[in-house]
């Protein structure tokens, strides 16, 4: 009797431990699930939180018009060729020794008749806030800028550093002012040195001169002869690269050489599509 009395208790004790351990790893089993649930339940949250932030945000978009050159320099005469089947009948205007005193006129009287040009800039105009203030004007209003040394010297008069200093100067100034450098560089007089063509080519800038101009001449400093000189002089061809000045009687003249160019059926080209300024 006492041996089957300790037979049953150890059963019994085997059962207990039986069950115990099939209670634990129900528990176990249990648990992991929860777990495997909270973990894709994170996963699928996460996901549907970074989409969130990829839809919001903003998709950034180049606003800079891309222009295809249209013209390319002759270095012969200094005239703007047309590439491929641009309009030929075209004159370039181009204003030198700006900003002085009439060039924000001068931009503001252009803009108004819907006429492109380039402003080239002298370093010595580039001084003051004020000066600097109408420089920003005038690119704002979306006229090409470019570079005309920082005193108007003779290039072949001074040495390779002076040189150097008289164009990097201004390319600097241009850019603190606008954000970027000259796309351009005419020599003072008209006269480049083999270091100075070679200091613009590294620079990045198209190098030019011109093909007439005259409102430095005494008899044409009037508004009306300087109007009927450049429109009708036997030097006006199909491209011309026309010079003129940051001047009173030039600024007045303004309106009606546009209007004497349109009358013989000119158009004005955009300095943006010339070649080599890319």
């Amino acid at each position: 009797m006492i041996r089957l009395k300790k037979t049953a208790w150890i059963l019994l004790a085997v059962c207990i431990l039986i069950l115990s351990a099939c209670g634990l790893a129900e528990e176990k089993n249990t648990t992991e699930k929860e777990s495997e649930q909270t973990t894709e339940v994170s996963g699928e949250e996460k996901v549907e939180v970074t989409q969130e932030i990829v839809e919001e945000e903003p998709i950034e978009e180049s606003t800079e018009e891309i222009r295809e050159p249209l013209y390319e320099l002759n270095p012969a005469n200094w005239t703007l060729q047309p590439i491929g089947d641009a309009n030929p009948k075209v004159v370039l205007l181009t204003i030198d020794d700006a900003p002085d005193k009439y060039a924000v006129e001068m931009a503001k009287t252009l803009k108004d008749l819907d006429v492109p040009a380039i402003f080239f800039v002298n370093g010595h105009f580039l001084l003051t806030d004020e000066q600097k203030a109408n420089l920003k004007e005038i690119s704002d209003m979306g006229f090409a800028i470019g570079n005309h040394t920082q005193t108007h010297a003779n290039l072949k008069d001074i040495s390779e550093e002076q040189q150097q200093e008289e164009i990097l100067k201004v390319n600097e100034t241009v850019e603190a002012v606008i954000g970027e450098k000259p796309k351009f560089f005419r020599a003072p007089f008209g006269i480049n040195t083999d270091f100075s063509r070679s200091l613009v080519e590294n620079e990045g800038m198209q190098l030019m001169n011109w093909t007439y101009g005259y409102d430095w001449e005494k008899e044409y400093m009037n508004a009306e002869s300087l109007k009927d000189i450049m429109v009708n002089t036997e030097y006006l061809t199909d491209g011309a690269n026309l010079l003129m000045h940051d001047r009173k009687w030039t600024a007045e003249a303004l309106p009606g050489i546009v209007e004497g160019f349109r009358a013989k059926g000119y158009d004005f080209i955009d300095p943006h599509t010339i070649k080599g300024i890319e």
